[in-house]
Order: structure tokens, then C-alpha cells, then sequence
């Protein structure tokens, strides 16, 4: 008899009933993206009003991705603890309420303050997005499904960006930029009416009765023909201690499951993000600094983010064909590279343009099948924390990249250089995914990887 778990994950998909959990799950990160993004427009303007440094310009992003290292473990964590439905919901709120109050800043400080808040609400948003749809998607559709998600982040970069450059003109400009995020306070509305809790975290978590009833709804819904399922025991964790203490407990077993895993899932994180989060928060400053007037930096950079849109359709149409692994070892360097190549053709603005298209487009085939990749490594009971510790090893990298770039890295080693130093690392986490972990491609979540045996799902990486 097959249990409750793979029930869920072979059903046929429907767009009413797992396409709905993707859009909504998905306008959530789209959100994520555009206040990310955001950050690089924010930078120049708030570093002019407030008479800011190029240090000072660089803790405008720091603050920011900073919270959301915190978040991102913190969000994690508590997903695991209470439930996908419920953190999605708290976490969107969060960062759409203290991103509009950063709008009301008198001064930097504050202004500071309120970006790290929201970081908080905005880091915890992507691991729990990203768990909740993987855990509704059926297995066959899985890893389109995952990496289609990551087309939301271009989309909202985009809207970034354009929003960004429409506003440009506008006295307060910035304030207004951040006042939209009020946006995403009215999805709450939506989730809380139209999401369940995730099927497979209600198995997990031994609340049998609650689990029948999603699944035979999912069953009767999609169509599919009901047979007899069971539910395994629950999993036993040690819920002691306070929230400080379940996130480094989660910490602790996210390792013990398996450490050359986590090792690859925190490399391929820190090396990809580290090159997309320096480029996304400086490259307004950049352009300008080569002398391209603001409208037209603004301008380039939304040209960037909108060929994300064509390079997340590109990871749809081969994650499922070509494997997690295989895409990743490609496009990783491609991002990487284009943006050497980027820095040594700003003296040509038309050829630079092109390039940081390039950009744009190979960081969104990379990015989502990352995403998608390691959050199929992790059991179900670590899958949002899984995620949410790689997600923040990453975010406390790259949260200080913004600030090192603007008043070390490209003064002092110039963009090219720079670029490179950053390519070798995401080599070097290809190379040891590629060998370090195994592929991910039609198999079953919670059976994807063997903790007590990682050398034979190790001979199966390739």
C-alpha cells in the first residue's frame, strides 16, 4: 500500500488546484524580487538625499540582505514548526508593512532599521515559498514547476526596475517606490482563504485526520482515482527550547542529515548569489559611474532584469531534460563571465548594454534550478529549514557584498577583476556539486537522498 506522501506527488497536475498554490506561492516571490531589486534603485537616491558615502550607499542594500539572512534561517525554522500556510502568511506581512514605513524615514538611520526589518519578513518569504509549492507538485511536473516559480523573481525585478525609472522624476521618488509595497499586504487576503496547509507537512507532523482530508480533497479535485493509502508515523523531533534554540537544533540537523550535501547546497548558494546580488545592487551606480545619464542606468538595468524572464523560460523548458546538475554546471560560469565580459566593454555602452543582458539571462537559468535543486535534497522535515540555512549562508555572505564592492572590491581591484575573483568561487561550487551530490530529476521527495549511505547516492551524481 503507498502512503498518504506519494499519493500527492503523483497526481495529475491541474492548474485549479496545484496551479493555484504555484500563483499564489509565486505573487509572494514576485513581491520578494521587486524589493530586492529595489535596493539598487534605492542606493544613489537615498545615498544623495541623505549625503552618503560610498560605504554609507552600500549599507542601503547591507541592511537589507542582511535581515534576510536572518529571516531566512529564523522563517525556516519556524516553518518547520507551525506550518507552510501560517509562515507564508506572517512573513509577506512583515515585509510589506515595514517596507512601507521605511517610506516615512526621517533619516538614515531609521531608514536602516526598517530595511533589516523587512529583510527579516522578506528572507523568511523564499524558503517557505519554495516549500510549500514543491510539496503540492507532483513529482513528474516537479522541477518545471520549481523552476517556473523562479520566473516570478524576474517579473518582479522588472517591475523593480520600470516603477523605479517611471518615478525617477517625481520629488520623493524613492519614498514612492517603497510606498508600492503595500501590495503585497492585500495577497495575504487570497492566501488565507485559498491555501491548505501542505499535505506532506501534516503527514509528517503525525496530524493524520487533518492529512486525509487535504489529500482526498487534492484526490477528488485533480480528478485522479482514490485508493487506499496509508500514513506513516509521525516524525519525532525535539521541540525544546525556544526559537533561538530550534533554529540551531534545525542547524545542527540539517548537517547531520547529511554534510557533504549541505557543503554543496551552501557553496552553490553563496558563489551564484554572491555574482547576481553584488551586479543587482550596484550596477545603477555602475552605469552612471561611466557616465550613462540616471533615466537611462535605470533603464538598463530593467533591460537586465527582464531577460531573466527569457532565461527562466529556457530552465523550464530543460530541468526536466537535462537534469538539476547539468544546467547549473553550464549556466553557473555563464553568469559569471558575462559580467567580465561586461566590465571590459563599458568604454562600448552599446556592447555593455548586451552584455549585462547576457547577464540578466544566464543568472535566471542558474537561480531557479538551484533553488529547485536543493530544495528537493531535504527531507520533509528539513526542506523549508534545508533551504532557509543554505538561503542565509548565502544572505550572510552576499548581505556585506554590497557594502565591500562600493569601498574595497571595485575601488581597489577594478570591476574586472573583481568579476573574476567572483567567477572562480562559482567554479569552484560547481565542480564540487558535480561530484559532491547526487541528481535530483524524477525521484520522489524524502527519497531523493540516503543519510546513511551518501557514497552511493554519490556514485549516481552524474
Amino acid at each position: 500500500m503507498r502512503t498518504g506522501d506519494q499519493i500527492v506527488q503523483d497526481l495529475p497536475w491541474r492548474w485549479s488546484v496545484q496551479g493555484k498554490i504555484f500563483l499564489i506561492g509565486g505573487l509572494g516571490y514576485m513581491f520578494d524580487a521587486w524589493d530586492v531589486a529595489l535596493n539598487g534603485f534605492l542606493t544613489p537616491l537615498v545615498g544623495t538625499e541623505f549625503g552618503l558615502s560610498a560605504g554609507g550607499k552600500g549599507l542601503v542594500a547591507t541592511a537589507n540582505l542582511i535581515g534576510m539572512a536572518v529571516g531566512a534561517v529564523a522563517w525556516g525554522t519556524i516553518a518547520d514548526r507551525i506550518g507552510r500556510k501560517k509562515a507564508f502568511s506572517i512573513t509577506l506581512l512583515l515585509f510589506a508593512l515595514f517596507s512601507v514605513l521605511g517610506a516615512l524615514a526621517p533619516n538614515v538611520e531609521t531608514f536602516l532599521a526598517l530595511r533589516f526589518l523587512a529583510g527579516i519578513g522578506l528572507g523568511g518569504c523564499i524558503p517557505v515559498d519554495y516549500a510549500i509549492v514543491s510539496e503540492f507538485s507532483p513529482r513528474k511536473h516537479r522541477g518545471r514547476v520549481l523552476s517556473a516559480m523562479d520566473g516570478w523573481w524576474p517579473i518582479g525585478t522588472t517591475l523593480a526596475a520600470v516603477s523605479a525609472t517611471l518615478l525617477l522624476p517625481v520629488e520623493g521618488n524613492w519614498r514612492w517606490m517603497l510606498v508600492l509595497m503595500i501590495l503585497p499586504a492585500l495577497l495575504l487576503f487570497w492566501v488565507r482563504r485559498g491555501v491548505p496547509e501542505s499535505p506532506l507537512y501534516l503527514v509528517r507532523k503525525g496530524r493524520e485526520a487533518e492529512a486525509r482530508a487535504v489529500i482526498d480533497d487534492l484526490v477528488r479535485r485533480t480528478g485522479a482515482t482514490p485508493e487506499p493509502y496509508s500514513i506513516p508515523p509521525a516524525v519525532v523531533e525535539d521541540t525544546r527550547g525556544g526559537a533561538v534554540a530550534a533554529a540551531f537544533d534545525q542547524l545542527r540537523r540539517v548537517w547531520a542529515f547529511n554534510p557533504r550535501i549541505t557543503a554543496v547546497a551552501w557553496s552553490l548558494f553563496i558563489s551564484v548569489m554572491l555574482v547576481y546580488y553584488a551586479a543587482l545592487s550596484w550596477m545603477p551606480s555602475i552605469l552612471r559611474a561611466q557616465g550613462f545619464g540616471e533615466i537611462a542606468a535605470f533603464a538598463s538595468t530593467a533591460l537586465m532584469n527582464a531577460t531573466g524572464i527569457v532565461g527562466v523560460a529556457v530552465a523550464v523548458l530543460l530541468v526536466d531534460k537535462v537534469g538539476r546538475k547539468r544546467i547549473i554546471m553550464v549556466a553557473g560560469p555563464l553568469t559569471a563571465l558575462s559580467l567580465v565580459v561586461f566590465s571590459l566593454l563599458l568604454d562600448t555602452p552599446a556592447a555593455a548594454v548586451v552584455a549585462i543582458g547576457a547577464f540578466g539571462l544566464f543568472a535566471l537559468v542558474v537561480i531557479p534550478v538551484m533553488y529547485a535543486y536543493v530544495s528537493e535534497l531535504y527531507p520533509t522535515e528539513l526542506r523549508a529549514s534545508g533551504f532557509g540555512w543554505a538561503s542565509s549562508s548565502s544572505r550572510a555572505i552576499t548581505g556585506f557584498a554590497p557594502l565591500l564592492f562600493g569601498s574595497v572590491l571595485w575601488p581597489v581591484l577594478g570591476l574586472p577583476l573583481t568579476f573574476a575573483v567572483l567567477g572562480v568561487l562559482v567554479v569552484a561550487a560547481v565542480l564540487f556539486m558535480m561530484t559532491g551530490a547526487p541528481e535530483t530529476r524524477g525521484r520522489e521527495l524524502d527519497r531523493i537522498v540516503d543519510p546513511a549511505e551518501p557514497s552511493a547516492e554519490t556514485r549516481t551524481a552524474l
